[in-house]
């Protein structure tokens, strides 16, 4: 069977990512230009959607269950003229976890943690903030997901956890995973062994 087509948004700016600030698992809502963001992905993807002539509801959708993904999505599904609220959410779309760096800048994990900064330099994908997780378990847990697919899938999440996405599905390697900006208000799709950007 082929892979199921996965349209992946990551969630809309907020105040934390405007500062440069880890969220991790940190409940951060969405500010003004994130809300605008979301929206654009929503159009964006209702475009994909007719150009492809497909209809909004013949797609599942699933988003992490943090608040700034969950916000993204409805204001996804309002553009697509879908209710809002009905999607499923799966903890394994989660952020990476940041452990003692949630809610830090890069120059105060530095700060706080000099040798596991300097040990992640070089090592980011397999060497985790402390008490946090690793980019090579994240994999792990979007490489289970992905294999739970039972079809072609929209789904909200975050910034790591789209790296750890394309890594599984082999479209990234780790190296350039590990240092790729991913653009929130954009719509990623992942089909046939490739990957596209909307924006």
């Amino acid at each position: 069977m082929p892979q199921p087509v996965i349209y992946y948004i990551r969630h809309g700016q907020t105040e934390w990512n405007a500062a440069g600030r880890f969220q991790g698992s940190r409940d951060i809502p969405l500010n003004d230009l994130g809300r605008e963001q979301a929206a654009h992905a929503g159009g964006l993807l209702k475009d994909l959607f007719a150009r492809h002539e497909r209809g909004a509801d013949s797609v599942g959708y699933v988003s992490s269950p943090l608040g700034r993904a969950r916000s993204t999505m409805e204001f996804v599904r309002s553009q697509l003229g879908l209710l809002p609220d009905d999607y499923a959410l799966d903890d394994r779309l989660r952020e990476i976890g940041y452990g003692h760096w949630e809610g830090s800048t890069l120059a105060e994990q530095e700060a706080s943690h000099p040798e596991i900064f300097a040990a992640r330099q070089t090592d980011k994908w397999g060497m985790p903030p402390p008490d946090g997780e690793s980019y090579a378990s994240v994999q792990l847990r979007m490489r289970d997901w992905v294999e739970g697919l039972a079809g072609d899938t929209v789904a909200v999440a975050h910034g790591g956890t789209a790296r750890a996405l394309m890594v599984a599905l082999g479209v990234q390697t780790i190296a350039e995973a590990a240092e790729l900006p991913i653009e929130q208000g954009a719509v990623y799709v992942f089909s046939d062994g490739a990957m596209k950007k909307y924006s």
